[in-house]
């Protein structure tokens, strides 16, 4: 006659009465409500997707000059050449703007002034 099998350590566990549970094995922090798995099984897939695209690129026998990566696309435009969607006008930044503007030509006209 066969016994059964023994059961698993997860079936064991017990915590300790002198240590407190983790923030990781709280059941309240990993157990997730199906909208957010179901977010991240998206965006996993949306991940695989560039991850497969991106492999097919690197490893084709002909490649192309240029493997483009959209992510590094991304990057660089946000960058480089968003800049002024998140830029706002302070009184520090509009002293910095004058300092810099200005100050070379105001020290140069001094300068020249100065050595007549």
């Amino acid at each position: 006659m066969a016994s059964a099998p023994p059961p698993s350590a997860v079936r064991l566990y017990r915590p300790n009465r002198f240590v407190s549970l983790p923030a990781e094995l709280d059941p309240d922090t990993y157990d997730t409500s199906p909208e957010k798995r179901r977010a991240e099984a998206e965006r996993l897939a949306i991940r695989s997707r560039l991850k497969r695209q991106y492999l097919l690129q690197l490893n084709n026998p002909s490649p192309p000059a240029i493997i483009e990566d959209p992510a590094l696309i991304r990057w660089a435009y946000a960058k480089s050449q968003n800049v002024y969607p998140t830029f706002r006008p302070t009184p520090k930044t509009s002293f910095l703007g004058a300092a810099y503007a200005l100050g070379p030509l105001l020290f140069w006209i001094f300068v020249l002034k100065a050595d007549r």
